[in-house]
């Protein structure tokens, strides 16, 4: 799985840049702040960026003095896309040089059952980057506890290597109980990325201590930030989230 093992206990001061996707997908984004977006993941060493496809070049062009790879979503924000759509929207951005996909599982299929439907939607995509890192986006502030237990199955019987929780975009974002959830759902298998709401240092490190490893923020210099003001206080007891 990418990065470390998410069952370390995590406190202030820890690194936590490595672990962040560093994400603008607002529909305001302009080339400008995207080039930005790009600076700052170079200086703060992000797990990665994340920008709608549209920005996948430049942001591929940004990044290719460093290691830093360039996340696409993909039938992004509703997933209600075409599976063959969402499967050529996937190719057009490994095309552009996308390494890894955020694709958002379809909310309707899954709440009528369809689970054959869900798993070829997610494998199309899967088959489409080949041996790229998939995400599969379930949503969860719109499912039930069954849904999302489901949606974790499914996405790890079609191929996906991440399970993520949100959009940002929906009703809600990550919760440190649904991250909890879907690492008991996937174990060890998959790698659960948390998205959503994710502003600060403490909201970084709970999802860390709940199971995740990865979290995908716009916040990621703010955080990186506060952590290191911990890192250079004094040392005194651990704070336990």
């Amino acid at each position: 799985m990418p990065n470390t093992s998410p069952f370390k206990k995590f406190q202030p001061g820890d690194k936590v840049a490595a672990f962040i996707d560093h994400t603008l997908l607002k529909p305001t984004a302009t080339p400008e702040q995207i080039e930005k977006l790009c600076a700052e993941a170079e200086q703060f060493q992000f797990a990665a960026v994340c920008v709608n496809p549209v920005y996948v070049p430049l942001a591929v062009n940004k990044l290719k003095r460093t290691a830093i790879p360039v996340a696409s979503v993909i039938g992004f924000p509703l997933g209600a896309n075409a599976t063959t759509l969402k499967a050529a929207e996937a190719r057009q951005a490994l095309a552009d040089g996308a390494s890894e996909f955020d694709m958002v599982i379809n909310v309707g299929y899954l709440k009528a059952g369809a689970n054959q439907l869900i798993i070829q939607d997610i494998a199309a995509v899967v088959r489409a980057v080949g041996d790229k890192v998939v995400k599969v986006i379930i949503e969860t502030c719109l499912l039930t506890e069954e849904e999302k237990k489901r949606a974790c199955e499914l996405a790890r019987q079609a191929g996906a290597q991440f399970v993520k929780t949100s959009t940002g975009f929906s009703t809600g974002g990550a919760t440190v109980e649904d991250v909890r959830l879907m690492r008991q759902v996937v174990g060890e298998t998959m790698s659960v990325k948390a998205a959503g709401g994710i502003r600060t240092l403490a909201d970084a490190l709970n999802m860390l201590n709940a199971g995740a490893n990865r979290l995908g923020t716009s916040a990621g210099v703010q955080i990186v930030r506060e952590n290191r003001m911990q890192e250079s206080a004094p040392q005194s007891a651990p704070v336990d989230y």
